[in-house]
């Protein structure tokens, strides 16, 4: 593409693109963006900063739904992947594959407990399903247990698992024997999961419901549980894996290890789409007996060495740390902007730097996030919450950053007092 250094130009171009999406891509996602100022194109970024085609310049508190942890561009992912595309950069699939394998060493060293194999695939949904099938072959049960607001993902088993209504209905009849209790009640689960389940998903906080964060001990609960009557516990870490909420994995702040933990969004350093699903021996006897019974016909290289790198750059620069300080940082400030806006802000939460801001009324949310985009901050709803926006800035977002976003939230939270009433 040329590059626009003509606003006449960018905006003529900006349209024709807005035109093409109505015409070829989503009529509806066009109007979106039109209504919500969104009709530009984003043309470069770097770090926590987006810049468009017209030259309007963002600092990105959305970071891809959590993946662009490590920001965007980082230079020692991209010297990876432009090494690795220089070589080789999808495997033949008939000899072996190094930087897989060096992947799959470096996540059994990293993740918790005993998860010692990883199955490459290329989103967070894919690594769902093969959990769900890794778990039901596993343990020869059919039932599984998921939680009312969870998300999973879309795909048919994984939307199955997903705990919003008005997604699976278009789709039902989907994968039977799947059952969803309340998240965060250690008595619903512990009824629900018995001798008859193969496992029970859950995240370590709930991302798309509201960013809602269980009480202090409900995975050890579960997982209690699980021992119990033999099940699994799979910990979807999609939206909360490396370093996203103040730890390198969600469960860690229950001291958690899972029998099988689905990765996604950041492993692939916001280079390349890359999911896995890691497992324990006992989770793993099926394909280790049986190799060829889940697969995938693409492996991309490119992606293992962006995954390589990116762990790489999360241990060197400390951004689990950082995550931990700039977070904790960052919700007391917006738990101060709340007390100062008690008629607009209902509640702030979160862990790290996965936050939610719930807003008091029906189209506060909205109004807020379009006067933050007018004011160069990218946000967005969580996905099953309307009321609920969400911030998930990339983990090398600078304290001059947050108090730049800080200060341009009050404006909006002060515009919405005086707008809305």
């Amino acid at each position: 593409m040329k590059e626009y250094v003509d606003r006449a130009q960018a905006t003529a171009h900006a349209a024709a693109v807005v035109e093409a999406y109505e015409r070829y891509v989503n009529p509806s996602r066009a109007r979106l963006a039109r209504l919500m100022g969104t009709d530009d194109i984003e043309w470069e970024a770097e770090g926590a900063v987006v810049r468009t085609a017209r030259g309007r310049e963002f600092i990105d508190c959305l970071g891809g739904f959590g993946t662009f942890n490590v920001g965007h561009r980082h230079p020692k992912v991209l010297e990876a992947v432009t090494k690795a595309l220089a070589r080789i950069p999808i495997s033949t699939r008939v000899l072996l594959a190094a930087p897989l394998a060096q992947l799959a060493e470096v996540l059994a060293a990293i993740t918790p407990g005993e998860l010692q194999y990883t199955f490459p695939v290329h989103s967070g949904a894919a690594a769902v399903e093969g959990a769900l099938k890794l778990a039901r072959a596993a343990t020869g049960r059919k039932k599984i247990v998921s939680t009312q607001g969870g998300f999973h993902g879309k795909t048919y088993g994984a939307l199955s698992a997903t705990g919003k209504r008005s997604y699976r209905e278009p789709f039902e009849p989907l994968v039977p024997r799947f059952e969803h209790v309340p998240y965060g009640d250690e008595a619903a689960a512990r009824a629900a999961i018995d001798e008859e389940t193969a496992a029970f998903i859950v995240e370590p906080v709930q991302g798309e419901a509201g960013i809602i964060v269980p009480p202090d001990g409900y995975l050890r609960a579960v997982r209690q549980r699980c021992d119990e009557v033999g099940a699994l516990l799979v910990v979807d870490e999609v939206q909360t894996g490396f370093g996203r909420t103040g730890y390198m994995f969600g469960c860690e702040h229950d001291a958690v290890a899972p029998d099988i933990m689905t990765l996604a969004k950041a492993l692939g350093g916001g280079i390349f789409p890359l999911g896995a699903f890691v497992g324990t021996e006992r989770a793993w006897r099926p394909l280790i007996e049986e190799p060829y019974l889940h697969t995938t016909t693409v492996e991309s290289l490119i992606s293992f060495e962006a995954a390589l790198a990116t762990i790489r750059v999360l241990q060197e620069e400390q951004l689990v740390e950082r995550s931990a300080r700039e977070g904790a940082y960052f919700l007391a400030e917006l738990r101060g902007l709340a007390r100062e806006f008690p008629d607009v802000v209902h509640e702030v939460r979160g862990r790290g730097l996965m936050i939610g801001i719930t807003f008091a009324r029906d189209g506060q949310a909205g109004f807020v996030m379009a006067e933050l985009l007018a004011k160069g901050v990218l946000t967005a709803f969580t996905l099953n919450n309307p009321l609920v926006m969400r911030l998930e800035p990339p983990l090398v977002i600078t304290r001059r950053q947050i108090d730049t976003v800080l200060e341009r939230m009050r404006e909006a939270l002060a515009a919405a007092r005086q707008v809305l009433g």
